[in-house]
């Protein structure tokens, strides 16, 4: 199973764009280019711009550019705007689903908590962290898990669940209620850029 194990707010400042929301990669002197010079009067072309927006979200979910790939052509596939399908399918990954709910912080963390097999999906456990998730299915934790989630859930005051999501943070029990939309995803990218890279 392969993934990036490189340092990971150099990928924020490659992008130009915080790929977490934690202080980290958010720090505005972080995101600024390192060296005494920066680069100067540096201007992507069309390339290089539709280039990257796409590392921009393949960072943001923690995918490799074959898996990436894959998901683009089954978004190409699907009926509907292929910006949006593509959108949702990432969404509904089983790690970007458990980082929405808040109980980890980053998309690395949650996806750790998923392959050590701490996550049930309708009572059965799932360690593949691109397991697609359904309306209407119910994510839960293994008990010996509980106690590390809660602490998590204290130094994350204030995260935001988003509307397609049910989560219950008495039983650690999270439900999606709907399909997300675009403008539910909270990171800015472009996703008709996205797709114009792959024609």
């Amino acid at each position: 199973m392969a993934r990036y194990l490189g340092p990971k707010v150099k990928l924020s400042r490659r992008v130009g764009a915080p790929i977490a929301d934690i202080p980290k990669h958010t720090a505005k002197r972080q995101l600024n280019p390192n060296g005494i010079h920066g680069y100067r009067g540096r201007r992507l072309r069309d390339y290089g711009l539709r280039l990257n927006e796409k590392q921009k979200l393949r960072y943001h979910y923690n995918i490799l550019e074959k898996q990436f790939r894959r998901y683009m052509d089954e978004a190409k596939r699907l009926k509907g705007n292929s910006g949006e399908v593509l959108l949702q399918l990432l969404e509904l990954r089983l790690d970007n689903v458990v980082r929405r709910a808040g109980v980890v912080r980053t998309i690395w963390a949650a996806r750790q908590m998923v392959v050590h097999g701490h996550v049930l999906v309708n009572g059965r456990k799932v360690d593949r962290p691109s397991f697609k998730i359904s309306v209407g299915d119910t994510i839960t934790f293994k008990p010996r898990i509980h106690a590390v989630i809660r602490d998590n859930m204290e130094s994350i005051v204030g995260h935001i669940v988003p509307e397609w999501l049910d989560f219950t943070p008495s039983e650690l029990q999270i439900r999606p209620t709907s399909l997300p939309t675009s403008d539910q995803v909270p990171f800015d990218v472009n996703t008709n850029l996205i797709v114009e890279f792959y024609r």
